[in-house]
């Protein structure tokens, strides 16, 4: 008996044999122009190549730690956030079956929880309306773009190498993206003000600067406090908002945190991208943006970004807002007490890479003359490593195919236009001998090719 799947991959194979199949063919000639920026397939090439091959050691994706996953630690966080819904919120059991099952708030209903969790971590205090839970982060980053982008005239800056799932947002909404530079002590202030200067001399309205201030990815970079200071101003002065996102902040190498930018945005500059998705788990696909600007007529830009918010996902799903509103709970809604152990995991697979790298390609290695270098990040889950040749999609297909190594061509980050020499390194959910080991063959690839 032919499963569905097989005859699925029959009816592919006829295809691509070159047999016509029925029906109208469309050409992406005539589909947004999205669909054909590099920006919006660099996520499937990766998973291409870590499909084909398995047994790879792969440094490609920016995936959380999975070893403390607990599928029964589900239905607990369920059960914890039901009886907060009778205990503290006193609902009735029919307003709780309600909240569980039906179509939900637009704005979410976790938000007063969040909040808490924001005043505990990052010493914030929000309003939780002005909170609007997202179906992961990069919805959040889809809603503000297209609210901000009115007019034909309206650009955004970034800092290169950026985040690709926010380059490939602002694709989607035709929000123009101007680069600029990324040091160690993350993005340049002074390129900013000139690349802001020259869009206002082309005539162009700049509208906002996205942000990771903390061991961004994906160049591990860390901007610090004075940095954070100067650039909350120079938004001020150039009448900028600031789009800071934030996934990452809780995993440093045990120095403490500096403050976010929202933390000290007092004048209402900075629109915050929060997720749960590298601190619970992923799947839940639970996000947030905190949007607490005034809007002239009355309310909030939170509710603003709500109403495009009810046309596009309705509503976040109730049973993943559902459980992350009982990982809160049970943490005391503080996230860095809930991801001490994960933490510790990324500190010392940090200090693994770091040591690899140093074994092949430091001083006293047998390949230090090779031209090899990389950053040293104070947190986080990428290093960048820069090679001696190109380390294009087709190096990546070869370092996977004879020497079994997966890693990030930067040249995604760069949206095509640079990183051409680089790598990243995500070491978020390996173990220190298979980093080890991962570093030996990418010793191996370097030394095949120099």
């Amino acid at each position: 008996m032919t499963s569905v799947s097989e005859e699925l991959a029959g009816v592919l194979a006829v295809d691509r044999a070159g047999t016509p199949p029925s029906g109208p063919r469309l050409d992406t000639a005539d589909l947004h122009a999205s669909l054909r920026d590099p920006a919006l397939t660099s996520m499937t090439l990766l998973n291409d190549i870590a499909g084909r091959y398995p047994q790879a050691v792969s440094f490609a994706a920016g995936r959380p730690y999975e070893g403390f996953y607990d599928v029964a630690s589900l239905g607990a966080h369920l059960r914890t956030f039901e009886q907060h819904l009778t205990d503290d919120l006193g609902l009735a059991p029919e307003a709780v079956r309600r909240t569980f099952f039906q179509y939900g708030r637009t704005k979410g209903f976790i938000h007063h929880l969040i909040a808490r969790h924001l005043e505990n971590d990052e010493g914030l205090t929000v309003d939780p309306e002005s909170v609007l839970v997202t179906t992961g982060c990069q919805e959040a980053m889809v809603l503000v773009l297209r609210a901000l982008r009115s007019d034909p005239l309206d650009v955004i800056f970034a800092a290169y190498p950026s985040y690709v799932g926010f380059l490939g947002a602002t694709r989607l909404v035709d929000m123009p993206v101007r680069p600029v530079r990324e040091g160690a002590g993350g993005i340049d202030l002074a390129d900013l003000a000139e690349q802001v200067r020259r869009a206002r001399a082309e005539g162009l309205r700049p509208r906002a600067c996205y942000v990771v201030p903390d061991f961004a990815n994906p160049s591990g970079a860390s901007m610090s406090e004075a940095d954070r200071r100067e650039l909350l101003a120079l938004a001020e002065r150039e009448d900028l908002l600031l789009l800071e996102d934030n996934p990452y902040s809780m995993f440093h190498t045990g120095g403490g945190r500096l403050p976010t930018l929202k933390s000290r945005d007092a004048a209402k500059r900075v629109v915050y991208f929060g997720s749960f998705a590298k601190t619970a788990f992923a799947g839940a696909r639970v996000g947030y943006v905190i949007a607490d600007q005034p809007v002239l007529n009355g309310g909030l830009f939170a509710d603003e970004l709500a109403k495009l918010k009810s046309m596009l996902t309705l509503n976040t799903s109730t049973v993943a807002q559902a459980v992350i509103g009982g990982f809160l709970l049970e943490n005391g809604c503080s996230v860095e007490r809930a991801t001490t152990r994960e933490a510790e995991v990324y500190r010392r697979n940090l200090k693994a890479v770091l040591a690899a790298l140093e074994e092949h390609f430091g001083s006293g290695g047998p390949l230090r003359d090779s031209g090899v270098s990389w950053n040293t990040p104070a947190g986080g889950m990428f290093a960048v490593i820069t090679l001696p040749f190109p380390a294009d999609d087709a190096m990546l297909e070869y370092s996977a195919d004879r020497f079994g190594v997966l890693w990030t061509p930067m040249h995604h980050f760069y949206a095509g236009d640079g990183g051409f020499h680089q790598i990243r390194l995500s070491f978020s959910v390996l173990s220190p001998d298979r980093i080890a080991e991962g570093i030996a063959r990418l010793a191996a690839l370097v030394a095949d090719r120099t």
